[in-house]
């Protein structure tokens, strides 16, 4: 099928819309004037000659009911000067709609997003949803203890869908750092992808929130959940001081390595306990006040504070386990890997390690082992660091995959992971994307060798990073309480006094605006 000869030719020009307008009112006043010519030009001399004064007898007297070529000019003259007023109004409301910004006109084009500007979106997105995902995760730990897991279980579910949605944002967020897709469309397009996974892990926590708030019921009564906390507190003061007898320990029997992931912690978690304590004495004002919505609020902040200081007690309990197993399994595991290098050394390595880099990586593993044996006679060490030194060292072998040193793989990897994940949950309000996702990728390498350690390293870092450089907006006129609740996300830091707490739910909801 053969297209029209006239399709292809360019356009006639067409003059814009105000000059055709104005040509238009042009044509109305000329059409006026030629109209009014006539009328005009009636009153001039006559150039026939006058007839001779004196009465005419046929002559006859004007009637009165006839028109008059003057009659016409009024009407026309208003004709074209409504015509010229049409004109210029339309002039102006087109003029105003193309400039108008209220609500209910939708551009026709709006705006492409720079590549900038979407990884933004795709980063704030991915930390407000670890964000919910995280404060969903702590009230529902309350709501458990209180009800039951039976009674939890659709909010249970909830969140673990919130969670699969997340876990597949840093996957998709982590691959596009890798610059993966390389191509333009395909980037954009998994920003977007990053975005709506976000979005989805959101809305799973919103549809549920206000099903837990009417199984929590705190607005009609708050007591229950309140000696609940109440409780939980009073267990949390006791662990901490035994934390605290538990940290000097750590630092009497190890290098400072060990001990480093949990250096402040104890200080951390009797500043949560503080903050903790004025939010649940005015909860109990608020209570016996006869006050339950503004009781609820200030419970929820307590229940927050409390939650984050079992998380750095927890770090702090957890760590001097770890340190005890990994003393313990050094030995053992420096034979496994004396073995495994004497197998490598006698029957060669992976293919891909062929002359000097092999016998180069060998002896990097003889160097390694002994300087961990050094260590063991000569005085205080860290067992895990050990570990990871005999580990990583065997694995570049391409060996030690199975047995006591895969053991000890994951121990250490175990270990650093959680040390990175309880440094982000006390944290939150200060650590961005970057961290977070990294951390992600450390909890799907699990198991996996060491690529598990090596991320959450990475996470850890980057997490005090974001922590160093954000500061302290609240330093000035409040309580240090108020302080590490801001920054460890119980509260949103959304007011001048730290904001409402975070609950359960998701953008929309978690900030419970509905409590005073």
């Amino acid at each position: 099928m053969t297209s029209s000869p006239l399709r292809g030719r360019p356009g006639r020009p067409r003059a814009p819309v105000r000059v055709r307008l104005a040509l238009a009112a042009a044509g109305a006043l000329v059409g006026a004037g030629w109209l009014a010519l006539p009328v005009m030009t009636a009153g001039g001399g006559d150039p026939v000659p006058a007839a001779p004064a004196g009465p005419v007898a046929g002559r006859a007297e004007p009637r009165q009911d006839e028109t008059s070529a003057t009659d016409f000019v009024l009407p026309v003259a208003v004709l074209g000067a409504a015509g010229v007023l049409a004109g210029y109004g339309y002039l102006r409301r087109t003029r105003r709609a193309r400039t108008r910004t209220t609500p209910g006109v939708v551009p026709a084009a709006p705006p492409v997003p720079t590549t900038a500007e979407s990884e933004r979106q795709a980063r704030a997105a991915l930390v407000l949803a670890d964000d919910c995902v995280r404060g969903s995760r702590e009230e529902l730990s309350c709501v458990e203890e209180l009800s039951g897991a039976a009674a939890v279980e659709p909010f249970t579910h909830a969140l673990r869908a919130a969670e699969t949605e997340l876990s597949a944002a840093f996957a998709m967020w982590r691959r596009y750092e890798e610059g993966v897709p390389a191509e333009a469309a395909a980037r954009r397009q998994a920003l977007v992808g990053v975005v709506g996974r976000c979005a989805e892990a959101g809305r799973r926590l919103d549809a549920e929130a206000a099903e837990l708030d009417r199984l929590r019921g705190l607005e009609l009564e708050v007591t229950p959940a309140l000696e609940l906390a109440e409780a939980r507190f009073r267990e949390l003061a006791a662990r901490t001081a035994a934390a605290d007898v538990t940290a000097a320990g750590l630092r009497e029997r190890y290098a400072p390595s060990a001990g480093a992931p949990v250096t402040g912690y104890v200080e951390q978690a009797k500043d949560r306990l503080v903050f903790a304590t004025e939010r649940l004495n005015e909860a109990r004002r608020a209570a016996d006040a006869g006050e339950p919505a503004r009781a609820a609020r200030q419970l929820r902040a307590a229940e927050g504070g409390v939650s984050q200081a079992g998380v750095l007690v927890a770090a702090v309990e957890r760590l001097a386990v770890r340190l005890r197993e990994a003393a313990g399994l050094v030995p053992a595991a420096l034979t496994g890997a004396e073995a495994e290098i004497a197998t490598v050394r006698k029957e060669g390595g992976p293919a891909s390690l062929a002359g000097g880099e092999l016998w180069a990586r060998l002896a990097h593993a003889d160097a390694a082992l002994a300087g961990v044996r050094a260590e063991l006679t000569g005085g205080p060490y860290d067992p895990l660091d050990a570990l990871r030194r005999i580990t990583r060292a065997v694995e570049r072998l391409g060996a030690g995959r199975s047995g006591v040193l895969a053991a000890a793989a994951l121990l250490v990897s175990g270990g650093t992971v959680d040390a990175a994940e309880d440094f982000v949950a006390v944290h939150r309000g200060a650590v961005g994307a970057p961290a977070r996702a990294r951390l992600a990728q450390a909890v799907r390498a699990l198991g996996s060798g060491t690529e598990a350690d090596v991320l959450a390293g990475q996470a850890r870092e980057l997490a005090e990073q974001d922590v160093r450089a954000h500061g302290n907006p609240f330093a000035d006129g409040h309580s240090s309480g108020l302080t590490g609740a801001v920054l460890g996300g119980v509260l949103l830091a959304e007011e001048p006094d730290g904001g409402p707490p975070a609950s359960f739910g998701g953008p929309r909801t978690r900030s419970r605006r509905h409590l005073p």
